[in-house]
């Protein structure tokens, strides 16, 4: 059962940035939809972006579109998350989800509940 663990995280100023990455802990196979959630103080568990597996296909929140890229090294297993601009609003824990029985369609990836699998998270923490 795949197990996740992200890295990356840290506190940044305003407008600086990060990159969190996200690979299973005991390898495992890359055939998995995978995507990156955030949780800030006192919010529910949001979606930030998503990439199927072959990487063809991303999906973003508008609050992150044209700041952040999701990508993903299925040679290493592992998605990555490219923060720039970071903004206050962008302090969250950041959780990597992933799945391999997800229909990849903006309603559907977006939802928390379509992921079978999750990490402990990572927390970024952007002051101004």
């Amino acid at each position: 059962q795949a197990q996740l663990v992200e890295s990356g995280g840290g506190p940044v100023q305003a407008g600086d940035s990060l990159r969190l990455s996200c690979a299973p802990s005991g390898g495992g196979p890359s055939m998995y939809a995978m995507a990156w959630f955030r949780q800030g103080p006192g919010k529910e568990r949001e979606f930030v972006s998503a990439i199927s597996w072959s990487g063809g296909s991303t999906y973003y929140a508008d609050s992150v579109k044209g700041r952040f890229t999701i990508s993903r090294d299925n040679a290493k297993n592992t998605v990555y998350l490219q923060m720039n601009d970071l903004k206050p609003e962008d302090t969250a824990v950041y959780y990597c989800a992933a799945d391999n029985d997800i229909i990849f369609t903006q309603a559907l990836v977006e939802r928390v509940d379509e992921y079978q699998y999750w990490g402990q998270g990572t927390q970024v923490t952007v002051s101004s």
